[in-house]
């Protein structure tokens, strides 16, 4: 199939129900770039390591060169989410339920921003997906329990290896350095923390880069009657569409999320920066080479709880954790009845 941009567009604007695809899932992708893409550089600029606007463009930077590396190297990450559900060969009930989904996303992720507190968009997708497709099958027989386990799997391993990871390479690097003057340190861990700051930037376009641009891909395949994008390949165009997307989303809203994860739940120094960057970057990584889904947003905020334990559990701000937390449990039915919802109404507006 042909996924020139020329294509792309002709099929856009000749489709109302592709274009409402597009239209929500670079929404979609804006949104993540408020969310959860400052996620990487929350520490960098809470430690005042680099002013915000600078930090943001090298987060947009890395974003797209990580979708690209990663891309080339294991790009199942982005071709596990039509897996969730089954729709039986209807490709026009999948895209319904897309849209749906990509919806409750939107609804959701504006809503905890709106209060400050960084949410997992690949889980709301994956839950928005779900109700929709209950809607459209009148029951479960349309949920797939095989890979919903792979997501619970993903979602305990990006909080207990971040956590675990935030822990011993703060532990590490806390025992190395015992002996070292903390003003030549300090030094090292600013252009470290930018370092760690552009790994992990790399690896969120790695992770929810490649996603979200499956997503997109999905919607134009399911267009054209085919159900999977098996053997695709993204587009170059298509990488550089959502990096700027997601770019501008982290220069819009991006401030919020930096503050909350940077320093309402622990006040981070520069060295717990550095421990907290490298940590989830390894995390993020390991996940990637593997193609398991996980979410930047939990792997990054446990790397920091890990890191603030290793000064004593009471330097965890845990009003902050359970407000976290309690968003993150709470996606999966709350996205689920969005998506649900959504899905009746487009059935009844394009079925």
């Amino acid at each position: 199939m042909d996924t020139s941009f020329i294509a792309f567009w002709e099929q856009v604007t000749t489709n109302p129900m592709l274009m409402v695809s597009v239209i929500l899932t670079l929404a979609v992708i804006f949104v993540n770039g408020w969310t959860d893409a400052p996620n990487a550089i929350a520490t960098c600029v809470t430690t005042r390591c680099m002013e915000a606007k600078p930090a943001i463009l090298m987060a947009a930077a890395f974003n797209f060169i990580g979708v690209l590396v990663m891309t080339l190297i294991n790009s199942s990450v982005a071709m596990t989410i039509k897996d969730m559900v089954n729709f039986n060969g209807n490709n026009q009930s999948a895209l319904v339920a897309l849209c749906a989904a990509l919806v409750a996303i939107v609804v959701w992720a504006v809503a905890a921003w709106y209060f400050g507190i960084p949410t997992s968009e690949s889980h709301a997708l994956i839950a928005g997906l779900s109700g929709a497709a209950i809607a459209l099958q009148g029951g479960l027989s349309g949920i797939n329990g095989g890979e919903w386990i792979k997501v619970i799997y993903g979602l305990i391993l990006s909080a207990a290896l971040g956590f675990a990871l935030g822990y011993a390479v703060c532990k590490a690097v806390t025992f190395i350095c015992r002996g070292f003057d903390r003003r030549k340190t300090n030094c090292f861990f600013k252009y470290g923390q930018i370092a760690g700051a552009a790994m992990t930037a790399f690896m969120h376009g790695a992770q929810d880069g490649q996603k979200f641009m499956g997503v997109l891909l999905l919607g134009v395949f399911l267009m054209n009657g085919q159900d999977t994008t098996e053997g695709a390949i993204l587009p170059v165009w298509m990488m550089i569409l959502c990096s700027v997307v997601m770019g501008l989303g982290t220069s819009v809203g991006g401030k919020k999320i930096i503050k909350s994860v940077g320093m309402d739940m622990v006040k981070l120094e520069k060295y717990q920066g550095f421990a907290a960057d490298i940590a989830a970057s390894l995390c993020l990584l390991v996940s990637s080479l593997f193609g398991i889904p996980v979410s930047t947003t939990h792997t990054k905020t446990t790397a920091i709880m890990g890191v603030g334990a290793v000064k004593r559990l009471s330097s965890i701000n845990l009003k902050v954790v359970k407000e976290m937390v309690m968003t993150w449990v709470l996606t999966f039915p709350g996205c689920g009845i969005i998506g649900f919802l959504m899905a009746r109404l487009f059935m009844f507006l394009f079925i």
